[in-house]
């Protein structure tokens, strides 16, 4: 078969009655059922004036019928995805940016984005749950009015944009990311030969479905390689174990922090863990930290598989192997998709062992940000795309990040990584979280400094802290400054955020 290199075309993969997306508690969608449903939502939408290249906001909670919504609406348009726990003012600028055709909500649900969506004159298309078919079956109701004949009707192509992101925005403006059906067809198949995903794989998704690591890992990794994907409400630690014992998954993937707080539920659920074995565990969106990748794999028997990823690629970048082939704790893997170099700040790339800024090229790779020169003249040098990443490539060609290159803290000249800070704080016996940053200084520019969340029960100085970094660190990466609190800011991701974190803690004025 040829490659799939467009949404409807990788949902043909699928052998017609086999489950496709599903739900605890809740009947599966079979993929005939799921192709009927993409190619109807195709025709609704068209009805309405709206296609290819038309883009079509959606906010809606964890289920599966957003991930149906999610490959549906994207077989035949261009799919943003927003988090349902916005409020006024973030949906305010992100539909703003976005101007999309429409925007869909579920049916009875209420959300701050329907007053937006009124003020921006966008039409309100309600989605209403149809489960007569299976976990994810819905029907579309389009507003009066909406009617019209679209400019490109029907399924999209391969150059199409399929999927529309913005980044984190965390030290400037958010960019709006578009991604093309053959960037997504591209990494879906990549995360499928990373994880020789078969037919016979479930994949339990607990990551939001407003983010580019569920969509493209959990569900359409998932279905490009005809298997399944099991939506939950959301992550939930205390209900991680029950849906273990009833979805039978062979596979899930999270962030470390959803697979630390997994971790510390394990001990109450010896026998389930005896019977529900998973074939392997990925981690992906932050650092996972070697020995929480050791315990996990203590745990559940089960390999843990770390890769890294960012929405300008569709996701994936590097993932480390999959047994019998070398997994190395501490490092992001291989090359897994797109081609990976080291590059100076002059644009020449460099040799193995050598620290430098990690830049990609490959079929899923973004060809630039919307409608932002500036950015994507930064962005792109002589083809390649600057992730802005801090890297290396060992010898055998394993990728190690340092961390952002806007994150590294400049101390009098010496440059410390944050990263390798926090792996040495977080190996303390009474350190649950650790995150080091920059703070100004009047003479060296910057200061190492943390914040540092302490075990339950568990008590420590901030000498006790910083005499113990001092004993795996050189001098000048050993926090200047120690703070403790009881929880670090996260994305809505959960990932930590590190920039600004001095302001935030209150530590400059």
């Amino acid at each position: 078969m040829a490659e799939a290199d467009s949404v409807s075309l990788l949902l043909q993969r699928g052998a017609p009655e086999a489950n496709a997306i599903g739900a605890p508690e809740m009947a599966p969608l079979t993929y005939r059922a799921l192709r009927d449903l993409a190619a109807r939502t195709v025709e609704d939408l068209n009805a309405m004036g709206i296609g290819r290249g038309d883009r079509v906001a959606f906010v809606l909670a964890n289920s599966p019928e957003l991930a149906a919504a999610f490959v549906s609406i994207a077989a035949g348009t261009a799919v943003a995805p927003l988090n349902p726990g916005y409020h006024a003012e973030e949906f305010e600028f992100y539909l703003g940016d976005l101007r999309p055709k429409a925007l869909v909500v579920e049916s009875g649900v209420a959300s701050p984005a329907r007053s937006v969506a009124a003020r921006l004159n966008i039409p309100v298309v309600e989605l209403r749950p149809d489960r007569s078919v299976g976990g994810g079956g819905y029907r579309l109701e389009a507003p009066a009015g909406l009617r019209g004949a679209p400019r490109s009707p029907g399924a999209a192509q391969a150059e199409d944009v399929a999927l529309l992101l913005h980044t984190s925005g965390t030290t400037s403006r958010p960019k709006l990311v578009p991604l093309t059906q053959a960037n997504i067809s591209a990494s879906a198949r990549n995360i499928g030969a990373t994880l020789a995903l078969t037919p016979a794989d479930v994949c339990l998704n607990i990551m939001p479905l407003f983010h580019v690591h569920g969509l493209m890992a959990g569900v359409l990794a998932s279905l490009a390689a005809g298997g399944q994907v099991c939506c939950t409400p959301g992550f939930n630690a205390l209900r991680f174990f029950h849906w273990l014992e009833e979805v039978h998954p062979t596979w899930t993937t999270g962030v470390p922090t959803m697979h630390r707080a997994i971790l510390g539920r394990a001990e109450r659920n010896p026998e389930i863990l005896a019977r529900r074995r998973l074939r392997f565990i990925r981690s992906s969106s932050a650092q996972l930290r070697p020995r929480l990748m050791e315990q996990l794999e203590q745990t559940f028997q089960a390999p843990v598989i770390e890769a890294y990823g960012m929405t300008e690629a569709a996701h994936q970048m590097a993932s480390n192997p999959l047994p019998p082939r070398e997994r190395k704790a501490g490092s992001v893997g291989l090359a897994a998709g797109p081609e990976i170099a080291i590059m100076d700040a002059s644009g020449a790339l460099l040799p193995r062992g050598e620290s430098g800024e990690i830049v990609i090229r490959g079929p899923n790779v973004t060809r630039g940000y919307v409608e932002n020169p500036e950015a994507n003249a930064k962005a792109f040098t002589k083809g390649w795309f600057r992730t802005g990443d801090q890297g290396t490539l060992d010898a055998d060609g394993y990728l190690r990040i340092n961390g952002r290159l806007k994150e590294m803290i400049n101390r009098g000249g010496e440059k410390v990584s944050p990263l390798e800070v926090d792996v040495v704080l977080m190996e303390h016996p009474a350190v649950q979280v650790a995150l080091t940053f920059g703070m100004p200084h009047d003479t060296l520019g910057e200061e190492v400094a943390a914040a540092v969340v302490l075990k339950e029960g568990r008590t420590a100085t901030e000498r006790e802290i910083r005499d113990f970094a001092g004993k795996h660190l050189v001098h000048y990466k050993v926090p200047h400054h120690v703070v403790f609190v009881s929880e670090l800011p996260r994305g809505p991701t959960g990932k930590l955020q590190r920039i600004g974190l001095a302001q935030k803690l209150g530590l400059v004025k």
